[in-house]
């Protein structure tokens, strides 16, 4: 039997939430019928998309690679319903956008490719930088919109702000690693450790922030801008790294596993986000950007 568009739902929703649970929550459906979807659908696939362990699953790697495929028919068939949504098609025109680079591989291709697929006759310009010049680039009138981490959005009287997709903290590990088969992660257990920093989007920032409110002092043992070499570094044993759940893969480059776990405390979250220059008249352009990157939104709370 094929699988169908509602197990690709399903899936999709325990992949980004990493929980039958949450997922459950989310799609206001019982943990039984989300269960049974998954199985259904590898038992069609013959493969296995999860690891079932006490602590709850974890994506395998044939998860990942199919995670791919769902989210691009997910997609086409989004795009596809919203063909006959009446909207109003661009023929022209241009649109300006900004991205951090934290955001740049996670949120906006997909984003970007389903605006073009909706506007394809929009002239697409996007520059990437840090947060803080980004909200300079929009009161300034430079660019149209941003999409960008808005956790710590310093101009909120002049920018106006829309909450795309929320974050928490997890901690990354190395297969094997102790802390891996622990009951309880404390921010002590973490300050033991030495720790792989990456440093855009604010994120050393908020993560020495949060270490410190929690009593932790962090040793930094490598800094990069480069969530791969993360990955990397995390992988082969080199330290662990506490980061946002937007960026988790459990694989390197080099096909080595990465573990994730959660920290007990009061831990932040990181909100990505749209933001424009409030009491601005929006080009059509932005406008339909916007409307699409809600409609994503609204995708991924069913």
């Amino acid at each position: 039997m094929a699988f169908t568009f509602r197990q690709l739902q399903f899936f999709i929703a325990v992949a980004e939430q990493g929980s039958i649970t949450r997922a459950a929550q989310n799609l206001s459906i019982s943990q039984s019928s989300v269960t049974e979807a998954i199985k259904e659908l590898e038992a069609d696939l013959g493969v296995e998309l999860f690891e079932r362990h006490p602590r709850g699953l974890t994506m395998t790697h044939n998860g990942h690679q199919f995670l791919r495929h769902a989210t691009k028919i997910h997609a086409s068939v989004s795009d596809a319903r919203n063909a006959f949504s009446g909207a109003t098609q661009i023929e022209g025109g241009t649109l300006n956008i900004g991205v951090t680079s934290l955001v740049a591989g996670y949120v906006l291709s997909d984003l970007l490719a389903r605006y073009r697929r909706a506007c394809p006759g929009v002239e697409v310009s996007a520059v990437e930088d840090n947060g803080s010049y980004l909200e300079h680039l929009l009161v300034g009138g430079e660019l149209d919109v941003a999409v960008m981490v808005i956790s710590n959005l310093r101009d909120r009287m002049a920018l106006q702000a829309e909450i795309l997709e929320t974050s928490p903290y997890r901690l990354w590990l190395p297969m094997g690693h102790p802390l891996v088969s622990a009951d309880i992660i404390t921010p002590t257990d973490v300050a033991r450790e030495p720790l792989i920093m990456l440093t855009v989007d604010e994120i050393e920032e908020n993560t020495g922030k949060l270490l410190s409110a929690l009593g932790a002092r962090p040793h930094v043992a490598f800094r990069t801008r480069s969530v791969e070499a993360v990955r990397s570094l995390v992988a082969t044993g080199a330290g662990i790294a506490l980061l946002p759940d937007l960026v988790y893969r459990p694989w390197s480059l080099e096909g080595d596993r990465i573990e994730s776990r959660d920290v007990s405390g009061s831990l932040p979250v990181v909100q990505v986000g749209m933001v424009w220059r409030k009491g601005s008249s929006l080009p059509q352009s932005a406008r339909d950007f916007i409307g699409i990157a809600e409609a994503m939104r609204s995708g991924r709370g069913r």
